[in-house]
């Protein structure tokens, strides 16, 4: 078989397993046939090389076609290989282009986010942040948008272990009034951080999913509060949902 058959066999090996996936029931030969349009035979002798490789299995009583274990087996290793600061990583860089603040990378641990990168960006800001430091959750943007997606007996607990002490005089101390923010964090799609951690600091921050769809991260702008205003927080989380939704997408979370 020369090399352009061979790379048109492959074309339509993917077309046939990207339409078998897509059906819960399976397709048969014609069916498929039909669908993109070659010949049963043809069809036949892709299904029966997936078959052989455990890509594709039939059913014995419908006769039809659906995708076999061979893909769990496959995109458990992806998964395992995945590298969260790896994959989130250029989206950082972009976040850092456009705003020229101070980009952060948490994953959450016992109660607590650590941070796993940092990004300085061009402006001149001190924080108390630094890779490998811990921080509290409760006056965090980027602990505020973890709690807000973790089960209620783990938010509960957290609260029960940490309390809520106080950072400055704009940390939330009240529990109802916090878990109703937590409500809303999940309704709007991020959290915010009004000089409750540090003064003079504002952040904006958005939860990553991983591929059970379980938060395991988040990520977070951060700046002088002179120049993260209402107005520019308000153009910020559109940008900033679409970028915790593409490294989540990275993760191998999937939007329903």
């Amino acid at each position: 078989m020369d090399r352009e058959n061979m790379v048109k066999s492959v074309s339509r090996a993917l077309d046939i397993i990207m339409l078998v996936s897509m059906k819960k029931g399976g397709l048969g030969v014609t069916e498929i046939a039909n669908q993109i349009d070659i010949n049963k035979s043809s069809v036949y002798r892709i299904l029966s090389t997936l078959v052989q490789y455990g890509f594709v299995e039939q059913d014995n009583e419908t006769g039809r076609y659906k995708l076999g274990y061979k893909f769990l087996e496959v995109s458990s290793r992806l998964l395992e290989s995945i590298d969260l600061r790896e994959e989130a990583k250029p989206f950082l860089k972009e976040l850092e282009y456009e705003t020229n603040e101070v980009i952060h990378l948490v994953v959450y641990d016992q109660g607590e986010v650590v941070y796993i990168e940092k990004l300085d960006g061009s402006e001149t800001l001190r924080m108390h942040s630094k890779v490998g430091r811990r921080a509290p959750m409760h006056c965090t943007s980027v602990g505020k948008a973890i709690l807000a997606h973790l089960p209620t007996n783990v938010v509960t607990d957290i609260l029960e272990r940490k309390g809520l002490p106080v950072h400055t005089d704009k940390t939330m101390t009240d529990k109802e009034m916090f878990l109703q923010e937590l409500n809303q964090i999940r309704k709007n799609g991020y959290a915010l951080d009004l000089e409750e951690n540090e003064y003079g600091i504002t952040c904006i921050a958005v939860p990553l999913f991983d591929h059970l769809g379980k938060v395991i991260a988040a990520v977070s702008i951060s700046g002088p509060t002179l120049r993260m205003t209402a107005d520019r927080l308000e153009k910020l989380h559109p940008r900033m949902i679409h970028i915790g939704r593409e490294i989540s997408a990275r993760l191998g979370h999937i939007i329903k």
